[in-house]
This record gives structure tokens, sequence and C-alpha cells, in this order.
């Protein structure tokens, strides 16, 4: 009797375990915190679809941001109905290949097209426009896409653009300060800005973006993140960058970049730049 006695106290508090075990973990579940969202941006001056072996394939340049899995795409050197580049709608082509969305910033018309930056993206475009940068001597018009898009819920401004190569930084300057003023216009909404800034870290170029803006390269990176020339790669000019967070009170979720890579291909003059957020809520 008093074995059956002990088996039956036995039941009961293994019963007793089970159903605490499970409340705990029902109790613990309400309080995880969900995964945090993730945005994969890609930044990549395709040369107009022109790889190291100086032939023109679209197909190269789609296969490489269809890899890459990213979800906003920065392009620069885009030709449209350029005689070069065969006639061809590059962003056309690219947006049907990849099933993104596009937008195109005209900023010069060339060889019977247009040549300007373009951008690819998977959400829902809210507003676009193209800024056309002052210019202090003649030369090529550059220029700043920007986009207002829906990520999962969050709205984010994303801006593409290439700044002047010559020697002189003058004129890099001043777009940067540009850059600055029409980030500002965006209020507390996050803004990433990618694209081909010809010039390196500590340059007057960079460190006067790096006033407002976090490299994710310094933040997220490894190694050198040379990406030009695509062939023996010896500059880091290609960047993206997020601006630092000014979000209001009202808002608790800010993007970070975690993981920044440079992506081997040859498919263009120079290598895309992959950057990876991730959407935390602070408390």
């Amino acid at each position: 009797m008093a074995h059956k006695s002990r088996v039956r106290r036995n039941v009961v508090w293994c019963s007793v375990l089970v159903v605490f075990g499970l409340l705990s973990g029902c109790a613990s579940s309400k309080h995880t915190a969900p995964p945090p969202l993730l945005l994969r941006v890609l930044t990549y001056n395709i040369h107009h679809g022109e790889g190291t072996d100086g032939q023109i394939d679209i197909d190269r340049i789609a296969k490489v941001i269809l890899d890459s899995k990213a979800d906003l795409v920065a392009l620069q050197e885009v030709d449209r109905g350029v005689e070069r580049s065969g006639k061809i709608d590059i962003m056309t082509i690219l947006s049907d290949k990849t099933g993104m969305t596009y937008a195109f910033g005209r900023n010069i018309d060339y060889e019977g097209g247009q040549y300007g930056n373009g951008a690819l993206t998977h959400f829902p475009i809210l507003a676009e426009k193209n800024l056309h940068y002052e210019m202090i001597r003649e030369g090529e018009q550059r220029g700043l896409l920007q986009l207002v898009v829906e990520t999962k819920g969050h709205e984010i401004v994303f801006m593409n653009t290439h700044l002047d190569p010559r020697a002189d930084d003058a004129e890099r300057i001043m777009n940067v300060a540009e850059i600055i003023g029409e980030s500002e216009s965006y209020g507390d909404r996050p803004v990433v800005v990618c694209g081909d800034f010809n010039d390196a870290p500590g340059s007057r170029t960079i460190d006067s973006m790096k006033t407002e803006f976090i490299d994710c390269w310094e933040t997220a990176g490894r190694g050198d993140g040379f990406t030009y020339p695509a062939s023996n790669s010896v500059k880091r000019i290609d960047f993206v960058f997020l601006k630092k967070n000014k979000q209001s009170l009202s808002s608790s979720f800010i993007w970070k970049p975690v993981s920044a890579r440079v992506v081997s291909t040859d498919a263009s003059d120079h290598l895309p730049l992959l950057v990876e957020f991730e959407l935390r809520q602070e408390n």
C-alpha cells in the first residue's frame, strides 16, 4: 500500500510540473520580443551594363541583384535609349528580370537617350523626385534620386547619387551639403543614402557626410571594403550611409546596419556593396 501511495504522489507531482512548465512557457512566450525585421540594400555603379570584358550584358547585372536578395537597389551610370548600350532601356529590363518596381532620375541627355541614376524596390513607392545639384563649373549634370518607400509598415527615405570625380573636391563638398539639406526635409523618417561618391574615407567629402550620417561599412563591414576598379580593387568609393538617429520620441523603432559585404562580380567596372539592416524596437 505504501508503494502504491508513493507512485500516486509521484504521478501527481509530475502532472503539476508539466502543467507549470506549460504555463511558464506560455508566459515567457508572451514576453519574447519578435525577431527584428531585415532590410537588404545594394548600391552598384553598373557602368551602363558594360562588364570588365567590355561587353554589355544586362543579364549579368540582373543576376547580381537577384543573388543579393536586396529589397532596395541603387544603381548609378544607367542608360535609357543610349546609342553606346544599344538603345535599350536598362531600368525596364532590370525591372522585368527582377520583378521589382523601378524609378529613374534623368540627369543628362546623351547619345539620343537619357543617362542618370536608377532604383529598384520590392516595396510600394509613396513619393519620388530627382534633385539636380547646383554646379560651380561646366561639366556633367549630376543628381540625387529620392524615394519614400513603405517597408513592412515603416516608411524609409532611399536616396541614390553619383558625385563629380574631378580632383578638386569643391563640387562634391557642395553636393554633400545639398544631400544633408534634402535629408532634413523628411523630418524624423530614417534616411539611407547610397552611391558612388568618387572619394575615399578620410576625404573632406566623406567626413562631411559623416557629420550627419553613419558610414555603414565602418559599422558593419570587415576588411578594406574596396569597390573600384572591379578587376583589381584598390579604392572604397561606393558607400551606403544611414542618417544618424534623430527620430521623434513617438517612435521607438530604429534601423541598424548589422552586416556589409562587397560582392565579387565582373558585370561592371565597380563592385556592388550589400548592406543588411535590422529594424529594432528600442525601449
